[in-house]
């Protein structure tokens, strides 16, 4: 009788990595700007002993008496209220002024050079016109914030449709897409990657202006801000409270980057698999 063959064996499958392993990686990306924080401060420490100067001591005394008196939480939770609200006002002003930018050539040529030139003009410069017209209340901050913010997330949302390939535009004009059906869905989700970053760059124009405006027009009318915590400290010539409150101002922007804009982008490559690790 012929001898029957043996069966094929097939090759085992390499397991993709562990799930452990991928959460592992992320809290190490994570905790990689706190690493930063320490390196910096312990460098801040060496030059401070070599030259006699103020040293990361002050800083954590400071802040110690700022946590024990409760004004770290009042601080970041009053500029969050207004930060927080401010940067969404954006986000929506911002996307719609965009996506009707892109419809018009006309339009986007007549108004998008003043988006730049409002990108490049410091935020700091519109806190006076905005307490001329809108005195010392929070109107003036919301003001000053979406000078700050709107223009970032504008260009960054061109930026994303100057890469959009015009056969989508035409497909969908094919497939009877309206003007806003365009803008919606094919549009705005093709621009994404660009347009998270604009949203990322955002926020950080968003910040720093709200910062600005807290420190210029800060007092006892808008509640006790971060800035209004790092003008006292000046007037007050207590170097270790504006260290601290500096500190403060930059957690916050960093954890709002690592857990927000930071998982958001990545989420959004790895699904479309410009991502290394896309496929896992």
């Amino acid at each position: 009788m012929p001898q029957l063959a043996e069966p094929v064996k097939t090759a085992r499958r390499v397991p993709a990595a562990p799930a452990a392993e991928s959460r592992t990686r992320r809290v190490l990306l994570m905790l990689a700007p706190l690493a930063t924080l320490v390196v910096v401060l312990s460098l801040w420490s060496v030059a401070s002993s070599v030259s006699g100067g103020t040293g990361p001591a002050a800083l954590f005394e400071a802040l110690g008496r700022l946590w024990a008196s409760g004004e770290v939480i009042q601080g970041i939770a009053t500029s969050l209220s207004r930060g927080v609200p401010g940067f969404l006002l954006s986000v929506l002003v911002g996307t719609v002024l965009a996506l009707v930018l892109s419809s018009s050539t006309w339009l986007r040529a007549a108004v998008a050079p003043y988006m730049t030139f409002l990108l490049t003009l410091p935020t700091v410069a519109w806190v006076p016109v905005a307490i001329l017209f809108f005195g010392v209340t929070d109107a003036t901050v919301y003001f000053v914030v979406l000078t700050g913010a709107v223009p970032a997330i504008v260009n960054g949302l061109l930026a994303g449709v100057d890469q959009i390939q015009p056969l989508h535009r035409k497909v969908g004009r094919v497939l009877g897409a309206r003007t806003w059906d365009t803008a919606l869905h094919i549009v705005l989700p093709a621009a994404l990657p660009a347009y998270i970053s604009g949203l990322r760059q955002g926020w950080a124009f968003c910040w720093r202006a709200l910062m600005a405006s807290e420190i210029i027009a800060g007092g006892q009318e808008l509640g006790l801000g971060l800035g209004t915590l790092l003008q006292r400290g000046r007037e007050l010539d207590d170097i270790g409270g504006v260290m601290a409150t500096i500190l403060l101002i930059l957690v916050v922007g960093v954890v709002i980057e690592v857990l927000v804009f930071g998982p958001l982008e990545r989420r959004l490559l790895r699904r479309r698999g410009l991502l290394v690790g896309g496929s896992q």
